[in-house]
């Protein structure tokens, strides 16, 4: 079995406007990119980036224009697929004459789960979203946050193996978002895989393995969060002539400053790991002391709104 669990290639969505469709809309524009089994990944975009389009391909609720899209091996909408498939949609509402207990009995009906499974499987789902004491409430007494907790509940509710979210943290409140990122990373040692949509740059950083970034239709950027915070520059102290440390360390030295007693503060373009092992081979080889080493790091949001704000 592949270890994709989802697997987007060249995938492109034209919707047509206008009395006879002339306008076109690309709202994804040749889109590849996978997500691994056990991982979470986050996809991020500013309003109108093609997110909310993405997510209904990989549903099944909109067909794309061109390219691939599969879930689980299976292509995206087939009916296999989907079974094992979670979906907390952004903004859901679940019919206010429920209790929690009632609508995960609704919504695991709706899952094709029989009695028996349903009963065995909603105390211990409610106690996992921090609502165990609430089960024969009202949900009209839920806050946002409360309610963000049920749908959760209802998206796990026939045992998923892929989870898709939906703004999931959206209305609560900082401890509750806390609270959130602990019950995903349970899920994810449990062996769920988890794709998130979210504009919560600070949960997204602080919970995902991976990120994809989507601007105009666009994956602008894709991988491990540490590689896309990762700036090209390390600030390094070190002891020794100014002749041999130029020597030692070449154009990488971006700038270069004078601390008194042989010691200079120098930072360094430097793209990857290999090329830092160079830098401290070269100075140790020149009998320069290295007193200490930075590498330099952006938030997420740094990271984020510097690849939205080039351009295509």
């Amino acid at each position: 079995m592949s270890d994709s669990v989802i697997d987007i290639q060249a995938l492109r969505k034209t919707y047509r406007d206008g009395f006879f469709g002339q306008r076109r809309i690309e709202a994804l524009r040749g889109v590849s990119f996978r997500v691994e089994r056990g991982t979470i990944f986050g996809l991020l975009g500013p309003n109108g980036a093609g997110k909310t389009t993405l997510i209904k391909v990989l549903l099944g609720i909109v067909r794309k224009t061109g390219g691939s899209a599969a879930l689980l091996g299976q292509p995206a909408g087939d009916r296999h697929g989907r079974r094992s498939v979670g979906y907390l949609p952004e903004n859901h509402r679940i019919p206010r004459h429920h209790t929690a207990n009632s609508a995960l009995e609704y919504y695991g009906s709706l899952s094709g789960m029989s009695g028996s499974e349903i009963r065995s499987r909603q105390s211990e789902l409610l106690e996992l979203v921090g609502l165990g004491n609430w089960g024969r409430s009202s949900v009209k007494k839920f806050s946002k946050g409360m309610l963000q907790r049920l749908g959760l509940a209802q998206a796990l509710m026939h045992n998923p193996e892929l989870l898709i979210l939906d703004e999931p943290t959206d209305g609560v409140d900082p401890v509750g978002r806390s609270e959130m990122r602990v019950t995903l990373q349970r899920l994810k040692s449990d062996g769920k895989t988890i794709f998130i949509n979210s504009h919560l740059l600070q949960e997204i950083e602080l919970v995902c393995d991976r990120v994809g970034i989507l601007v105009q239709g666009e994956l602008r950027k894709e991988g491990l969060v540490e590689e896309i915070t990762r700036r090209h520059e390390t600030e390094i102290t070190v002891l020794g002539s100014e002749t041999s440390i130029r020597e030692a360390l070449g154009p990488q030295i971006a700038s270069m400053k004078d601390l008194g007693d042989s010691r200079f503060l120098i930072m360094l373009q430097i793209p990857d790991q290999s090329s830092v092992d160079r830098c401290i081979d070269g100075l140790r080889s020149g009998g320069i002391s290295i007193e200490q080493l930075v590498r330099r790091r952006d938030t997420l949001e740094e990271a984020f709104l510097d690849i939205v704000a080039k351009p295509s």
